[in-house]
């Protein structure tokens, strides 16, 4: 996928999440005029609620401006993505767990809702901070970020080819690479461990 570049900054992405990490601010409205239009028809295809979709691609932005030293690779679109979807999922769980908390006083009970995950939740926690998510940190960084892509946010194998700056095909092979190298991983953490208890 291509973005058009801001008049009078030709810097590619890395260039500015370089300048980003210096704490350059016109990069980084260099950066949101590049990628800000395309992240927001994404994620209003995945929320109706204008408010969320405002709020989310605000907080990708400012995670972007904190982490971007963090940024490893010459795209950023794939690396917004990743926050942005990310960020989605949390305003969604916060959201729910508001009515849940306004439902249970509405009721007139005094106890609160229970805050029970649904398997969704459970499996992406278990991606993300359980063994598989230890497991996924073992593997190498652009398999990790294919995985992520494709997996836990969910891209077709164009988006994540178009997010992430490499053909399909690669994409297509790293997927499979990277699954081996999970598995692998996984069976390691289990000699080292004991059975595995992050998803529940």
């Amino acid at each position: 996928m291509s973005h058009l570049r801001p008049s009078g900054d030709d810097r590619n992405d890395e260039a500015l999440l370089r300048a980003v990490a210096q704490g350059d601010t016109t990069a980084l409205a260099a950066l949101y005029d590049r990628h800000a239009g395309w992240l927001l028809a994404r994620l209003n295809r995945r929320c109706a609620d204008a408010e969320t979709v405002r709020e989310v691609l605000q907080d990708t932005f400012v995670t972007a401006w904190r982490s971007a030293g963090a940024h490893r690779g010459a795209e950023a679109g794939g690396w917004l993505w990743v926050i942005a979807a990310r960020r989605l999922v949390d305003a969604r769980r916060s959201r729910a767990r508001t009515e849940r908390v306004a439902q249970a006083e509405h009721a007139g009970g005094a106890e609160w809702a229970a805050d029970v995950p649904s398997a969704e939740d459970r499996v992406l926690a278990g991606l993300e901070y359980g063994d598989v998510g230890a497991a996924l940190d073992r593997i190498s960084p652009e398999l990790r970020e294919v995985l992520r892509a494709t997996v836990i946010d969910g891209l077709t194998t164009r988006e994540a080819a178009g997010l992430l700056g490499i053909p399909e095909g690669t994409v297509k092979t790293r997927a499979l690479r990277a699954r081996r190298e999970l598995r692998a991983a996984l069976d390691r953490l289990v000699v080292e461990s004991g059975p595995l208890g992050g998803i529940a």
